[in-house]
């Protein structure tokens, strides 16, 4: 008999400047990318209101839960970059005999999701986004929109490397309550 266990719904890449630099969803055919542009967007006011509170903790764990399903984590790094991670409660089937992140070989299909089940993700998703600023040929400030008076450069606002969105593929379908590393 398969029990479910929460998995990530969507990972959300939101620029110094507010703008949305990437968003996968899992699985992408099931989910609505317009819907949970919104959802990251709706966040952005929450990481404003606690910024003034923060010290020196980049983790800034539960942003907003929308309904008994879906709860939207934050993490913010020193450039002002915001990593957001929504997860499905709900989320997706396993196996009975499947670890699912645990050590003891059961799953609880009533798992919750603490803070600290997300640092993580956002510890992975924090060195795939240390990896692309390490590439000389990607420059953080294009990908930011331009201000008045500015001439913007033709070309996309959002991140398009192919190894930093296959590692947060990797990340995002990786993920499960209790794991420690990814």
């Amino acid at each position: 008999m398969a029990n479910r266990v929460p998995s990530i719904a969507c990972i959300g890449v939101i620029g110094k400047a507010n703008n949305p630099l990437h968003i996968s969803l899992f699985p992408p055919e099931k989910r609505d990318s317009l819907q949970y542009s919104f959802l990251l967007s709706s966040c952005l006011d929450i990481f404003e209101i606690r910024l003034p509170h923060k010290t020196a903790d980049q983790d800034f764990g539960l942003l907003q839960a929308i309904d008994e399903r879906l709860a939207m984590y934050g993490w913010l790094t020193t450039t002002g970059v915001k990593f957001i991670a929504v997860v499905d409660m709900e989320g997706r089937a396993v196996d009975g005999g499947g670890s699912g992140g645990r050590d003891d070989g059961k799953i609880n299909a009533a798992v919750g999701v603490r803070d600290a089940d997300l640092k993580p993700v956002f510890r992975a998703l924090q060195q795939a986004y240390i990896n692309l600023l390490r590439n000389p040929f990607y420059e953080p400030d294009e990908h930011s929109p331009a201000r008045p008076g500015q001439e913007k450069k033709l070309g996309s606002t959002q991140i398009t490397s192919f190894k930093f969105i296959k590692e947060v593929q990797r990340i995002g379908e990786t993920w499960s309550p209790g794991i420690t590393t990814i």
